[in-house]
């Protein structure tokens, strides 16, 4: 469900409300003017459903929505290796889910095409970067972007921590993250996030798919290997 969410939120913002217009005609002038949410209206898209689905999920599973997240988390040694895989099929399916419902309501309009670089939110590298980044910029964005997500994340659901703020810092983060990273990926920060959308678009979308399965999570292990070496709560501490 947290996983659907985040796809319908964030990828459903992209590809329905980002560059909407209206067509003033019908209301007899003829012209037509902007509405979209633009670069800056989807990244508070994305920040908002992890937000909103932590407060509603995270009692009961703590949220991941994310491959990445859970080999992290996996990595600090906040969580079970042997929890892994369940977790990633259900992201995995969630995110497929989410993807199908954004098709079907964009599919609604009729001069909708899985055309462009980046159809239904897609992450891609070269070609089919949003600025037309290399392979190389690309998957050194998607590293650091995600070993920083993972920063906060490890950081914010810290015992140590202040208690019930995690969502607000985690999903700010994701915002942040937005902000920096759409223009050179479309930001993906998370495989299944990725994997949903590509699948409807197919093509070179499924081909690049790799990185954005290798570089987010590369990224969150290092993440969990270096928060849980330097900023582990020490045995004096506690």
């Amino acid at each position: 469900m947290g996983t659907f969410w985040l796809v319908l939120g964030g990828c459903g913002s992209a590809t329905l409300a980002a560059s909407f217009t209206a067509d003033t005609a019908k209301l007899g002038e003829g012209t037509a003017f902007p509405l979209g949410i633009g670069l800056v209206g989807v990244s508070i898209a994305f920040g908002l459903t992890v937000l909103t689905i932590a407060y509603a999920l995270g009692h009961i599973t703590d949220c991941h929505l994310n491959p990445a997240v859970s080999f992290g988390l996996w990595a600090g040694k906040r969580f079970p290796g042997s929890e892994l895989l369940p977790y990633i099929i259900a992201q995995v399916i969630g995110a497929i889910v989410g993807a199908a419902v954004v098709y079907l309501i964009a599919s609604g309009r009729a001069d909708f095409a899985l055309t462009g670089s980046n159809p239904l939110a897609t992450n891609g590298f070269g070609a089919h970067s949003p600025s037309g980044y290399s392979l190389a910029a690309c998957f050194l964005t998607e590293v650091v972007m995600t070993f920083m997500f993972l920063m906060v994340i490890l950081g914010a659901s810290d015992r140590r921590a202040p208690k019930g703020f995690a969502p607000i810092a985690i999903g700010l983060a994701l915002t942040l993250i937005h902000l920096v990273s759409i223009p050179v990926t479309n930001t993906s920060v998370n495989p299944a996030r990725s994997t949903g959308p590509a699948l409807f678009a197919g093509g070179e979308h499924i081909a690049q798919l790799w990185l954005f399965w290798l570089a987010p999570i590369l990224g969150a292990i290092l993440a969990g290997l270096f928060y849980s070496s330097f900023f582990t709560e020490s045995k004096k501490d506690r």
